[in-house]
Protein backbone atom coordinates (compact mmCIF):
# COMPACT_ATOMS: atom_id res chain seq x y z
CA UNK A 1 0.00 0.00 0.00
CA UNK A 2 2.73 2.44 0.59
CA UNK A 3 4.59 1.08 -2.65
CA UNK A 4 1.51 2.73 -4.96
CA UNK A 5 1.38 6.17 -2.48
CA UNK A 6 4.91 6.97 -3.33
CA UNK A 7 4.33 5.63 -7.06
CA UNK A 8 1.27 8.06 -6.90
CA UNK A 9 3.68 10.74 -5.30
CA UNK A 10 6.12 10.82 -7.96
CA UNK A 11 3.70 10.19 -10.98
CA UNK A 12 2.38 13.90 -9.32
CA UNK A 13 5.83 15.31 -8.92
CA UNK A 14 6.57 14.23 -12.83
CA UNK A 15 3.37 16.08 -13.38
CA UNK A 16 4.07 19.42 -11.39
CA UNK A 17 7.61 19.51 -11.73
CA UNK A 18 9.82 20.03 -9.25
CA UNK A 19 8.67 22.58 -6.60
CA UNK A 20 10.07 25.67 -5.53
CA UNK A 21 11.46 26.20 -2.12
CA UNK A 22 8.53 28.79 -1.58
CA UNK A 23 5.62 26.75 -2.77
CA UNK A 24 6.84 23.62 -0.88
CA UNK A 25 3.91 23.95 1.32
CA UNK A 26 1.16 24.34 -0.77
CA UNK A 27 1.87 21.40 -2.95
CA UNK A 28 2.01 19.23 0.91
CA UNK A 29 -1.76 20.49 1.13
CA UNK A 30 -2.85 19.50 -2.13
CA UNK A 31 -1.82 16.12 -2.11
CA UNK A 32 -3.05 15.71 1.76
CA UNK A 33 -6.35 16.76 0.05
CA UNK A 34 -6.03 14.02 -2.55
CA UNK A 35 -5.13 11.31 -0.95
CA UNK A 36 -8.09 11.73 1.04
CA UNK A 37 -10.76 12.15 -2.12
CA UNK A 38 -9.05 9.02 -3.08
CA UNK A 39 -9.87 7.08 -0.02
CA UNK A 40 -13.51 8.76 0.53
CA UNK A 41 -14.19 6.95 -3.34
CA UNK A 42 -12.97 3.74 -2.55
CA UNK A 43 -14.72 3.17 1.08
CA UNK A 44 -18.18 4.89 -1.09
CA UNK A 45 -17.35 1.77 -3.97
CA UNK A 46 -17.03 -0.72 -1.19
CA UNK A 47 -20.23 -0.04 0.60
CA UNK A 48 -21.79 0.27 -2.63
CA UNK A 49 -20.79 -2.89 -4.08
CA UNK A 50 -21.43 -4.37 -0.43
CA UNK A 51 -25.27 -3.41 -1.00
CA UNK A 52 -25.32 -4.54 -4.46
CA UNK A 53 -24.09 -7.88 -2.87
CA UNK A 54 -27.34 -8.10 -0.66
CA UNK A 55 -29.86 -7.24 -3.37
CA UNK A 56 -28.56 -9.97 -4.81
CA UNK A 57 -28.82 -12.52 -1.51
CA UNK A 58 -32.42 -10.97 -0.65
CA UNK A 59 -34.06 -11.80 -4.64
CA UNK A 60 -32.41 -15.06 -4.17
CA UNK A 61 -33.88 -16.18 -0.70
CA UNK A 62 -37.11 -18.73 -1.01
CA UNK A 63 -40.15 -16.84 -0.16
CA UNK A 64 -42.24 -18.92 2.57
CA UNK A 65 -46.20 -19.72 1.17
CA UNK A 66 -48.63 -17.13 2.81
CA UNK A 67 -51.58 -18.37 5.08
CA UNK A 68 -54.59 -17.53 3.43
CA UNK A 69 -56.71 -14.92 5.99
CA UNK A 70 -59.62 -16.69 7.95
CA UNK A 71 -62.91 -15.20 9.81
CA UNK A 72 -62.76 -14.05 13.61
CA UNK A 73 -65.63 -17.05 15.15
CA UNK A 74 -66.09 -16.80 19.03
CA UNK A 75 -66.80 -19.68 21.41
CA UNK A 76 -70.14 -18.81 23.33
CA UNK A 77 -72.63 -20.00 25.37
CA UNK A 78 -76.38 -19.86 24.53
CA UNK A 79 -79.56 -20.80 26.08
CA UNK A 80 -82.93 -21.25 24.59
CA UNK A 81 -85.78 -19.38 25.91
CA UNK A 82 -89.48 -19.96 26.33
CA UNK A 83 -92.32 -17.72 27.37
CA UNK A 84 -93.92 -18.41 30.34
CA UNK A 85 -95.29 -17.28 33.79
CA UNK A 86 -92.71 -16.00 36.34
CA UNK A 87 -93.06 -14.55 40.17
CA UNK A 88 -89.80 -12.79 41.05
CA UNK A 89 -88.36 -12.51 44.31
CA UNK A 90 -87.09 -9.54 46.04
CA UNK A 91 -85.10 -9.31 49.21
CA UNK A 92 -85.29 -6.41 51.67
CA UNK A 93 -83.54 -5.85 55.13
CA UNK A 94 -85.42 -4.75 57.58
CA UNK A 95 -86.04 -5.00 61.88
CA UNK A 96 -87.38 -6.71 64.58
CA UNK A 97 -90.38 -5.24 66.29
CA UNK A 98 -92.53 -6.38 68.93
CA UNK A 99 -96.43 -6.14 67.72
CA UNK A 100 -97.39 -5.65 71.55
CA UNK A 101 -94.99 -4.15 74.42
CA UNK A 102 -96.36 -2.18 77.53
CA UNK A 103 -95.20 -0.03 80.31
CA UNK A 104 -96.61 -1.11 83.72
CA UNK A 105 -97.23 1.61 86.05
CA UNK A 106 -97.81 1.73 89.70
CA UNK A 107 -100.81 2.15 90.45
CA UNK A 108 -100.01 2.44 94.35
CA UNK A 109 -97.54 4.06 96.40
CA UNK A 110 -95.25 2.37 99.03
CA UNK A 111 -92.61 0.17 99.70
CA UNK A 112 -91.68 -2.91 97.89
CA UNK A 113 -91.67 -5.92 100.13
CA UNK A 114 -91.30 -8.63 97.36
CA UNK A 115 -89.62 -9.08 94.27
CA UNK A 116 -90.26 -12.47 91.76
CA UNK A 117 -86.68 -13.64 91.03
CA UNK A 118 -88.17 -14.14 87.39
CA UNK A 119 -88.46 -9.93 87.35
CA UNK A 120 -85.09 -9.20 85.04
CA UNK A 121 -84.36 -7.56 82.26
CA UNK A 122 -84.10 -10.62 79.51
CA UNK A 123 -86.11 -12.78 81.76
CA UNK A 124 -89.67 -14.21 80.31
CA UNK A 125 -92.33 -13.90 82.83
CA UNK A 126 -96.08 -15.75 82.65
CA UNK A 127 -100.05 -13.81 82.65
CA UNK A 128 -101.12 -13.59 86.10
CA UNK A 129 -97.84 -14.12 87.83
CA UNK A 130 -96.98 -11.50 90.53
CA UNK A 131 -93.95 -9.38 89.86
CA UNK A 132 -93.59 -7.63 92.97
CA UNK A 133 -95.82 -6.27 95.99
CA UNK A 134 -96.07 -2.98 98.16
CA UNK A 135 -96.70 -2.97 101.65
CA UNK A 136 -100.00 -3.25 101.95
CA UNK A 137 -100.78 -2.75 105.53
CA UNK A 138 -101.93 1.21 105.05
CA UNK A 139 -104.19 -0.12 102.64
CA UNK A 140 -105.81 -3.02 104.67
CA UNK A 141 -106.50 -0.63 107.30
CA UNK A 142 -108.21 1.82 104.71
CA UNK A 143 -110.34 -1.51 103.76
CA UNK A 144 -111.09 -1.89 107.28
CA UNK A 145 -112.07 1.70 108.31
CA UNK A 146 -114.02 2.05 105.15
CA UNK A 147 -115.82 -1.19 106.17
CA UNK A 148 -116.76 0.43 109.62
CA UNK A 149 -118.08 3.64 108.30
CA UNK A 150 -120.24 2.11 106.02
CA UNK A 151 -121.22 -0.33 109.44
CA UNK A 152 -122.43 2.86 111.33
CA UNK A 153 -123.72 4.45 108.37
CA UNK A 154 -126.39 1.14 107.91
CA UNK A 155 -127.03 1.61 111.69
CA UNK A 156 -127.95 5.31 111.41
CA UNK A 157 -130.21 4.38 108.59
CA UNK A 158 -132.06 1.64 110.81
CA UNK A 159 -132.48 4.31 113.28
CA UNK A 160 -133.84 6.51 110.80
CA UNK A 161 -136.02 4.09 109.45
CA UNK A 162 -137.60 3.25 113.13
CA UNK A 163 -138.13 6.98 113.47
CA UNK A 164 -139.87 6.78 110.30
CA UNK A 165 -142.20 3.87 111.38
CA UNK A 166 -142.92 5.73 114.53
CA UNK A 167 -143.88 8.62 112.73
CA UNK A 168 -146.25 6.73 110.38
CA UNK A 169 -148.16 5.28 113.20
CA UNK A 170 -148.68 8.68 114.98
CA UNK A 171 -149.89 10.08 112.01
CA UNK A 172 -151.97 7.42 111.70
CA UNK A 173 -153.60 7.56 115.04
CA UNK A 174 -153.35 11.45 115.33
CA UNK A 175 -155.37 11.19 111.90
CA UNK A 176 -158.24 9.27 113.81
CA UNK A 177 -158.32 10.96 116.36
CA UNK A 178 -158.69 14.46 113.93
CA UNK A 179 -161.63 12.18 112.16
CA UNK A 180 -163.22 11.98 115.64
CA UNK A 181 -163.25 15.47 116.89
CA UNK A 182 -164.00 16.83 113.83
CA UNK A 183 -167.62 14.25 114.68
CA UNK A 184 -167.60 16.12 118.14
CA UNK A 185 -167.49 19.30 116.75
CA UNK A 186 -170.44 18.47 114.27
CA UNK A 187 -172.05 17.23 117.08
CA UNK A 188 -171.97 19.96 119.55
CA UNK A 189 -172.72 22.42 116.52
CA UNK A 190 -175.89 20.54 115.81
CA UNK A 191 -177.15 20.44 119.93
CA UNK A 192 -176.49 24.37 119.19
CA UNK A 193 -178.64 24.99 116.63
CA UNK A 194 -181.08 23.36 118.67
CA UNK A 195 -180.52 25.20 122.05
CA UNK A 196 -179.43 21.88 123.58
CA UNK A 197 -174.90 22.97 123.96
CA UNK A 198 -173.41 26.46 125.11
CA UNK A 199 -171.25 28.16 122.79
CA UNK A 200 -168.42 27.28 125.15
CA UNK A 201 -168.48 23.91 124.62
CA UNK A 202 -168.61 24.55 120.76
CA UNK A 203 -165.55 26.81 121.53
CA UNK A 204 -163.75 23.84 123.59
CA UNK A 205 -164.61 21.13 120.82
CA UNK A 206 -162.78 23.67 118.04
CA UNK A 207 -159.76 23.83 120.34
CA UNK A 208 -159.75 20.14 120.46
CA UNK A 209 -159.75 19.97 116.40
CA UNK A 210 -157.47 22.65 116.10
CA UNK A 211 -154.74 20.91 118.35
CA UNK A 212 -155.15 17.79 116.48
CA UNK A 213 -154.82 19.33 113.26
CA UNK A 214 -151.61 20.79 114.03
CA UNK A 215 -150.26 18.15 115.98
CA UNK A 216 -150.72 15.83 112.35
CA UNK A 217 -149.04 18.20 110.70
CA UNK A 218 -146.09 18.31 112.99
CA UNK A 219 -146.19 14.32 112.73
CA UNK A 220 -146.02 14.83 108.91
CA UNK A 221 -143.18 17.42 108.40
CA UNK A 222 -141.29 15.25 111.27
CA UNK A 223 -142.08 12.39 108.63
CA UNK A 224 -140.90 13.89 105.63
CA UNK A 225 -137.10 14.70 107.49
CA UNK A 226 -136.87 11.98 108.53
CA UNK A 227 -137.00 10.51 105.08
CA UNK A 228 -134.96 12.91 104.13
CA UNK A 229 -132.44 12.32 106.30
CA UNK A 230 -132.30 8.98 105.23
CA UNK A 231 -131.63 9.00 102.06
CA UNK A 232 -128.77 11.14 102.87
CA UNK A 233 -127.47 8.42 105.06
CA UNK A 234 -127.88 6.27 101.72
CA UNK A 235 -126.08 8.75 99.66
CA UNK A 236 -123.18 8.35 102.98
CA UNK A 237 -123.34 4.26 102.40
CA UNK A 238 -123.00 4.56 99.48
CA UNK A 239 -119.91 6.71 99.45
CA UNK A 240 -118.16 4.41 101.63
CA UNK A 241 -119.01 0.76 99.87
CA UNK A 242 -117.22 2.59 97.20
CA UNK A 243 -114.72 3.56 99.53
CA UNK A 244 -114.55 -0.07 100.70
CA UNK A 245 -114.34 -1.36 96.78
CA UNK A 246 -111.30 1.22 96.38
CA UNK A 247 -109.92 0.74 99.09
CA UNK A 248 -110.41 -3.78 98.21
CA UNK A 249 -108.75 -2.61 94.77
CA UNK A 250 -105.65 -0.65 95.97
CA UNK A 251 -105.37 -3.62 98.22
CA UNK A 252 -104.72 -5.85 95.38
CA UNK A 253 -103.17 -3.65 93.77
CA UNK A 254 -100.46 -4.17 96.03
CA UNK A 255 -99.38 -7.22 94.38
CA UNK A 256 -98.11 -6.02 90.84
CA UNK A 257 -99.57 -8.88 88.59
CA UNK A 258 -98.26 -9.18 84.52
CA UNK A 259 -101.00 -9.10 82.30
CA UNK A 260 -99.31 -10.81 79.74
CA UNK A 261 -96.82 -13.76 79.42
CA UNK A 262 -93.66 -12.15 77.59
CA UNK A 263 -90.22 -10.84 78.17
CA UNK A 264 -88.60 -8.15 80.48
CA UNK A 265 -87.07 -5.11 78.20
CA UNK A 266 -86.91 -2.45 81.69
CA UNK A 267 -87.08 -3.25 85.12
CA UNK A 268 -87.15 -0.79 88.29
CA UNK A 269 -88.28 -3.37 90.91
CA UNK A 270 -85.92 -3.88 93.98
CA UNK A 271 -86.93 -4.85 97.48
CA UNK A 272 -87.03 -1.61 99.98
CA UNK A 273 -87.57 0.63 96.68
CA UNK A 274 -90.10 3.54 97.68
CA UNK A 275 -92.59 4.19 94.55
CA UNK A 276 -95.31 6.43 93.86
CA UNK A 277 -98.30 6.14 92.08
CA UNK A 278 -98.27 6.31 88.03
CA UNK A 279 -94.25 5.38 88.20
CA UNK A 280 -92.99 3.20 85.46
CA UNK A 281 -91.27 0.02 86.95
CA UNK A 282 -91.66 -2.58 84.30
CA UNK A 283 -91.47 -2.29 80.54
CA UNK A 284 -92.41 -5.97 78.60
CA UNK A 285 -93.35 -7.37 75.39
CA UNK A 286 -94.85 -10.31 73.88
CA UNK A 287 -91.85 -12.36 72.84
CA UNK A 288 -95.13 -14.79 71.04
CA UNK A 289 -96.36 -11.70 69.08
CA UNK A 290 -93.51 -10.27 66.46
CA UNK A 291 -93.55 -8.27 63.46
CA UNK A 292 -90.70 -7.44 60.55
CA UNK A 293 -90.78 -3.89 59.57
CA UNK A 294 -89.27 -3.23 56.10
CA UNK A 295 -88.80 -0.43 53.47
CA UNK A 296 -90.33 -0.56 49.60
CA UNK A 297 -89.27 1.50 47.21
CA UNK A 298 -92.00 3.33 45.53
CA UNK A 299 -91.84 1.50 42.60
CA UNK A 300 -91.88 -2.08 43.53
CA UNK A 301 -94.44 -0.84 46.48
CA UNK A 302 -96.70 0.26 42.82
CA UNK A 303 -95.49 -3.18 41.61
CA UNK A 304 -96.77 -5.32 44.03
CA UNK A 305 -99.96 -3.00 44.97
CA UNK A 306 -100.84 -3.56 41.40
CA UNK A 307 -100.49 -7.19 41.16
CA UNK A 308 -103.74 -9.23 41.41
CA UNK A 309 -103.67 -10.27 45.10
CA UNK A 310 -102.08 -6.86 45.81
CA UNK A 311 -99.77 -6.36 49.12
CA UNK A 312 -101.76 -6.93 52.45
CA UNK A 313 -102.10 -10.41 53.11
CA UNK A 314 -99.15 -11.18 50.35
CA UNK A 315 -97.13 -14.28 52.17
CA UNK A 316 -92.97 -13.65 52.73
CA UNK A 317 -89.90 -14.64 54.35
CA UNK A 318 -87.95 -13.35 57.25
CA UNK A 319 -84.49 -14.30 57.63
CA UNK A 320 -82.49 -14.06 60.68
CA UNK A 321 -78.69 -14.56 60.25
CA UNK A 322 -76.78 -15.22 63.48
CA UNK A 323 -73.51 -16.93 64.29
CA UNK A 324 -72.83 -18.36 60.61
CA UNK A 325 -76.79 -20.00 60.72
CA UNK A 326 -79.92 -19.14 59.32
CA UNK A 327 -83.16 -19.30 61.28
CA UNK A 328 -86.51 -18.79 58.81
CA UNK A 329 -89.73 -17.66 60.13
CA UNK A 330 -92.94 -17.44 57.68
CA UNK A 331 -94.69 -13.89 57.83
CA UNK A 332 -97.50 -11.94 56.26
CA UNK A 333 -98.24 -8.67 55.20
CA UNK A 334 -100.12 -6.96 57.55
CA UNK A 335 -100.44 -3.37 56.93
CA UNK A 336 -98.51 -0.30 56.12
CA UNK A 337 -96.95 2.23 58.19
CA UNK A 338 -99.10 5.16 59.43
CA UNK A 339 -97.41 7.78 57.24
CA UNK A 340 -94.67 7.77 54.42
CA UNK A 341 -91.56 9.66 55.23
CA UNK A 342 -89.44 10.69 52.66
CA UNK A 343 -86.21 9.87 54.23
CA UNK A 344 -86.64 6.40 53.79
CA UNK A 345 -87.12 6.88 50.21
CA UNK A 346 -90.14 4.24 50.29
CA UNK A 347 -93.29 2.97 51.94
CA UNK A 348 -92.66 1.13 55.47
CA UNK A 349 -94.36 -1.94 55.53
CA UNK A 350 -95.14 -4.13 58.11
CA UNK A 351 -95.24 -7.98 58.08
CA UNK A 352 -96.57 -10.42 61.14
CA UNK A 353 -94.14 -12.94 61.89
CA UNK A 354 -96.08 -16.65 61.92
CA UNK A 355 -93.16 -18.82 62.45
CA UNK A 356 -92.80 -20.97 66.10
CA UNK A 357 -90.94 -18.09 68.10
CA UNK A 358 -91.61 -20.38 71.36
CA UNK A 359 -87.77 -20.94 71.88
CA UNK A 360 -87.30 -17.62 72.33
CA UNK A 361 -84.02 -17.10 69.91
CA UNK A 362 -85.29 -13.85 67.70
CA UNK A 363 -85.80 -10.65 69.58
CA UNK A 364 -86.90 -7.18 69.07
CA UNK A 365 -84.52 -5.25 67.13
CA UNK A 366 -82.69 -7.75 65.22
CA UNK A 367 -81.32 -7.05 61.26
CA UNK A 368 -83.34 -9.39 59.04
CA UNK A 369 -83.73 -10.42 55.58
CA UNK A 370 -87.23 -9.91 53.76
CA UNK A 371 -87.98 -12.61 50.63
CA UNK A 372 -91.01 -10.56 49.61
CA UNK A 373 -92.81 -12.51 46.45
CA UNK A 374 -92.91 -9.71 43.65
CA UNK A 375 -95.54 -9.12 41.12
CA UNK A 376 -96.83 -11.99 39.19
CA UNK A 377 -95.64 -11.78 35.22
CA UNK A 378 -97.37 -13.41 32.06
CA UNK A 379 -96.25 -14.54 28.82
CA UNK A 380 -92.74 -13.19 29.45
CA UNK A 381 -88.90 -14.25 29.31
CA UNK A 382 -86.06 -15.46 31.96
CA UNK A 383 -82.76 -14.86 31.18
CA UNK A 384 -79.59 -15.00 33.36
CA UNK A 385 -78.53 -11.04 33.80
CA UNK A 386 -75.41 -11.29 31.90
CA UNK A 387 -77.33 -11.26 28.53
CA UNK A 388 -78.29 -7.96 28.94
CA UNK A 389 -75.96 -5.00 27.05
CA UNK A 390 -76.83 -1.45 27.88
CA UNK A 391 -80.01 -2.74 29.55
CA UNK A 392 -82.23 -2.60 26.48
CA UNK A 393 -80.57 -4.92 24.43
CA UNK A 394 -80.08 -9.21 23.84
CA UNK A 395 -78.35 -10.89 21.34
CA UNK A 396 -80.01 -14.27 19.58
CA UNK A 397 -77.20 -16.49 17.84
CA UNK A 398 -78.87 -17.06 14.09
CA UNK A 399 -77.24 -19.79 11.78
CA UNK A 400 -73.75 -18.78 13.47
CA UNK A 401 -74.31 -15.14 13.90
CA UNK A 402 -75.24 -12.37 16.23
CA UNK A 403 -78.42 -10.74 15.89
CA UNK A 404 -79.43 -7.88 18.04
CA UNK A 405 -83.25 -7.81 20.20
CA UNK A 406 -84.66 -4.87 21.61
CA UNK A 407 -86.25 -5.93 24.96
CA UNK A 408 -87.47 -3.92 27.87
CA UNK A 409 -86.36 -5.46 31.93
CA UNK A 410 -89.68 -6.09 33.56
CA UNK A 411 -88.22 -7.36 37.15
CA UNK A 412 -84.80 -8.50 38.62
CA UNK A 413 -84.76 -11.89 39.90
CA UNK A 414 -81.25 -12.50 41.91
CA UNK A 415 -79.21 -13.45 38.82
CA UNK A 416 -81.76 -13.48 36.35
CA UNK A 417 -83.82 -10.45 34.43
CA UNK A 418 -87.50 -10.79 33.67
CA UNK A 419 -87.63 -9.16 30.07
CA UNK A 420 -90.45 -8.58 27.52
CA UNK A 421 -89.60 -7.69 23.59
CA UNK A 422 -88.46 -9.02 20.05
CA UNK A 423 -88.21 -12.47 21.15
CA UNK A 424 -89.65 -15.85 20.03
CA UNK A 425 -90.01 -19.13 21.90
CA UNK A 426 -87.13 -21.44 20.77
CA UNK A 427 -84.10 -18.11 20.44
CA UNK A 428 -80.71 -19.10 21.69
CA UNK A 429 -79.66 -16.22 23.43
CA UNK A 430 -76.25 -15.19 24.03
CA UNK A 431 -74.65 -15.28 27.64
CA UNK A 432 -71.61 -14.88 27.33
CA UNK A 433 -70.28 -11.84 27.97
CA UNK A 434 -68.38 -10.29 24.92
CA UNK A 435 -66.76 -6.56 25.11
CA UNK A 436 -66.53 -6.00 20.98
CA UNK A 437 -70.07 -7.04 20.37
CA UNK A 438 -72.34 -6.34 17.89
CA UNK A 439 -74.75 -7.50 15.10
CA UNK A 440 -73.47 -10.35 12.40
CA UNK A 441 -70.23 -11.96 14.97
CA UNK A 442 -69.70 -15.26 14.05
CA UNK A 443 -70.44 -17.46 16.70
CA UNK A 444 -69.96 -21.50 17.46
CA UNK A 445 -70.97 -23.40 20.43
CA UNK A 446 -68.37 -25.00 23.01
CA UNK A 447 -66.64 -28.21 21.70
CA UNK A 448 -67.74 -30.95 23.96
CA UNK A 449 -64.15 -31.90 25.91
CA UNK A 450 -63.10 -35.16 24.63
CA UNK A 451 -63.78 -38.31 26.56
CA UNK A 452 -60.64 -39.79 28.33
CA UNK A 453 -59.91 -43.57 26.60
CA UNK A 454 -60.38 -46.78 28.96
CA UNK A 455 -57.52 -49.51 28.86
CA UNK A 456 -58.60 -53.10 29.05
CA UNK A 457 -56.43 -55.27 30.78
CA UNK A 458 -56.31 -58.69 28.90
CA UNK A 459 -54.57 -61.58 30.75
CA UNK A 460 -52.88 -64.73 28.80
Amino acid sequence: MLQKNDTFELEVEEVIGEPEKKGSSFIAFIITFIRAIFQLILMVAILYGGFLGMEKLIEAKVQPPKRPPFKTVYTVDTIPIKVGDFQPKMVVYGEVQAAKSVELRSLVEGKITQVNPKLQVGGKVDEGEILFQVDKFDYETAVGGAKSNATETKARIAENEAMIAIEEARITSLKEQLVLAQSDLDRIKLLQSRGSATPRSVEERELIVSQRSQALQQSELNLAVEKARIEQLKAVLARFQRGIQQAKRDLKDTAFVSPMSGVIRENNAAVGRLIGSNDMIISMYRDDLLEARFTLTDQRFGRIQSDETGLIGRAVEVIWVVGGEEFRYPATIDRIGAQITSDRGGVEVIARIDGNLENGLLRPGAFVEVIVPDKAFRKNYKVPETALYDNTTVYVDVDGKLQSRKVKVLARDGDAIIIDGELADGDKVLVTRIAEISDGLNVRAPQPAPQPQQQTETGS
